[in-house]
């Protein structure tokens, strides 16, 4: 029966279908029930698997009967990519009603933002940084608001946000529906969730391992030759869509040059660019103008592209749950998808916390060819132009344990 079993409005039904659904994923199957009944929940759901169209389809059920013009939900999320994201959610299932949504966040601009706050509409999705500004300057009214959604919580957590979010949760209406959902729950967002929400469902989807639609496979390097290794492996595995992680936005500006100068069509996404450059950036990644993004983790979340074929991580992430969030990137919908990691050996612990989580051995991988016993260049070198003839011919290939015995980074 598809969406249909939900009994949805057929303007929302309808919505759906142009959307390509057709199937609800798992937590859309039991998430949509809960807040079409009206209970508050506690999600927890891997990223990827549909999470926003479990929360924005009820709300707009909801909002159908009731007055227009009042503000009636609120969503607060961490990052201007994902409220903007979820804003393009509501517009595209609400495309057939007459309820309106506006964005709130920093980085921008304020006076569109406060056009829109003037002028009234059903549903805001908010950054909570911006929205105190605007709740300081009396530009806000809450009295009207009948759900409320914290999206990726632990996240806002991470970036310092749980006292302004406490600070807005004090202006909305103590009767109300709450939505929470985190990956993970540190004790300060279970605090959070105790505070917020009245006799919550739990929901936990897809909790503790990636997607079964990734293959990880690791590929140990010394670390100056982590971007000659990636340029090559670009080459040899044909790739299509790629999004590169790095754990610093200079790193991510620099290799994104480096890999432009290979040919490829590629772009930055980091918080050293500005709103409209980053905007930009995913546009072009999502249409296809550039088939490789380099990006920190401010794209790991929310991060909206359904094509993705690969996922490389070429700094390791901090947590398992930021590789969990990155690799989320590709494999989604169902469609296959690769994670490669480039690993040092500082990196031992973290792949084997990873092997846990997952309770399986992650394959190591290494290229053919490819010059792993090349010795660290000078410091002059380094600051020279980034230099590339790497795979050797099949004649000079050496069997890998005798590369890895002459690598200084990976001395016994």
């Amino acid at each position: 029966m598809g969406f249909k079993k939900f009994n949805l409005d057929a303007r929302l039904l309808a919505a759906t279908v142009r959307a390509g659904y057709s199937m609800p994923t798992p937590v859309q199957a039991v998430a949509i029930p809960a807040a079409l009944a009206g209970h508050d929940i506690i999600g927890t759901a891997q990223t990827g698997t549909g999470k926003t169209a479990a929360f924005v389809l009820p709300i707009l059920q909801k909002l159908l009967a009731g007055r227009h013009g009042k503000t009636r939900a609120l969503i607060l999320t961490p990052t201007r990519e994902l409220a903007e994201q979820i804003h393009d959610a509501f517009r595209a299932f609400g495309s057939g009603i007459r309820i309106r949504s506006a964005t709130v966040y920093g980085g921008v601009s304020p006076a569109p933002q406060i056009h829109a706050l003037k002028n009234g509409f059903e549903i805001l999705v908010a950054c909570p940084g911006r929205l105190l500004d605007h709740i300081g300057q009396g530009l806000v009214d809450f009295k009207s608001v009948e759900v409320l959604v914290l999206d990726e919580a632990d996240r806002m957590f991470d970036m310092g946000f749980l006292p302004s979010v406490r600070k807005i949760l004090a202006r909305v209406p103590s009767k109300r529906q709450t939505l929470l959902f985190s990956a993970t729950f540190p004790k300060e967002i279970e605090e959070l969730a105790s505070e917020a929400l009245r006799h919550p469902k739990r929901i936990a989807i897809g909790l503790s391992r990636p997607a079964h639609t990734v293959a990880h496979a690791l590929y140990p390097v010394p670390q100056h030759l982590k971007t000659r290794l990636l340029v090559d492996l670009l080459r040899v595995t044909g790739a299509g869509s790629v999004l590169i992680f790095t754990r610093t936005k200079h790193r991510a500006e620099k290799l994104a040059r480096q890999i432009k100068h290979e040919g490829y069509e590629t772009t930055s996404l980091h918080s050293n660019r500005s709103q409209g450059q980053r905007q930009s950036a995913l546009n072009g990644f999502k249409d296809g103008t550039y088939q490789i993004m380099v990006a920190t983790d401010i794209a790991a979340r929310g991060l909206d592209v359904e094509n993705i074929s690969h996922v490389i991580n070429f700094d390791m992430p901090d947590t398992p749950d930021a590789y969990i969030h990155r690799i989320g990137r590709t494999g989604r919908a169902e469609r296959n998808g690769d994670a490669f990691t480039f690993v040092t050996p500082e990196d031992e612990a973290m792949v084997k916390t990873l092997e846990k989580i997952m309770n399986q051995s992650l394959e190591r991988r290494t290229l053919d060819g490819f010059q792993y016993s090349s010795p660290a260049p000078a410091r002059q070198a380094e600051r020279g132009r980034f230099q590339r003839p790497f795979l050797r011919s099949t004649s000079e290939r050496k069997p890998l344990s005798r590369m890895m015995e002459k690598t200084p980074a990976y001395g016994r």
